[in-house]
């Protein structure tokens, strides 16, 4: 049975006659955690909206799977921070939810006891579990981060890729996670794609950090808490990044 979500297929994305980003494949599946990163400028952000069906492709392919829901946790969001707004205020901006609903979502990213707290009274940390809560209310099937560590402390987004993780074990989503580092990132992912205008390399966490094109951007210096912060998960990612269930 296949999985996939959406998958990318050699795509690239041209503006005033220069490439932004270009032959870009990808796939992300139920249950799997694909993470994009690169250098600010690489491209991330352009790919995020190609796999969302928001950009279309100049060149390539992009399929998404028919009747999924999608959610994007967008880089920068503009709230008018003079308005008084709660945690449940903020959810049902767009659209309006069940009170049990947004308080599943709420517990899902830790931050229940929030509900009614003002919106300019939450730390970054909050703020950004606030911003995931909104996005999986509705239960999407496909769910985009960009950047969702921003503003928060090393323990912070070491909590918080451990939240991504149980969200996907609860809703069987498939995430892309885009960030411009490394840190713990690596060590709670299923699959890396290293862009720089186009794929440097792509594989599973541990094949990724030995490659040459990924040290050339990157450097050897991996984070010595990568080894503390080991995903755990029923499964074994092969040196390709697919994955075997079999374990």
């Amino acid at each position: 049975m296949d999985n996939s979500l959406i998958n990318l297929s050699n795509c690239g994305v041209k503006r005033n006659q220069k490439w932004l980003v270009r032959g870009v494949s990808l796939t992300v599946s139920q249950g799997q955690i694909v993470t994009l990163i690169g250098p600010n400028g690489s491209g991330k952000s352009t790919t995020a909206k190609i796999a969302l069906g928001i950009l279309k492709p100049d060149e390539g392919v992009n399929s998404i799977k028919k009747n999924i829901k999608v959610a994007y946790v967008p880089q920068k969001i503009s709230i008018d921070w003079s308005l008084p707004l709660r945690s449940i205020d903020f959810i049902n901006l767009v659209e309006k939810y069940e009170i049990n609903k947004i308080a599943e979502a709420l517990l899902m990213t830790g931050i229940e006891h929030l509900i009614y707290r003002d919106v300019r009274n939450l730390s970054g940390g909050e703020f950004q579990r606030l911003l995931m809560a909104r996005a999986i209310v509705k239960k999407p099937n496909f769910l985009v981060l960009d950047e969702p560590v921003q503003g928060v402390d090393y323990p912070g987004e070491i909590a918080l890729y451990k939240t991504i993780q149980d969200i996907v074990k609860k809703i069987n989503c498939g995430i892309l996670l885009i960030s411009h580092n490394l840190h713990v990132v690596m060590s709670q992912t299923d699959h890396v794609v290293c862009l720089n205008g186009h794929v440097c390399c792509s594989g599973a966490p541990k094949s990724i950090v030995k490659d040459k094109e990924y040290i050339k951007l990157f450097g050897k210096n991996i984070d010595p808490t990568l080894a503390l912060y080991q995903h755990e998960h029923d499964h074994e990612h092969l040196p390709d990044g697919s994955v075997d269930h079999s374990h």
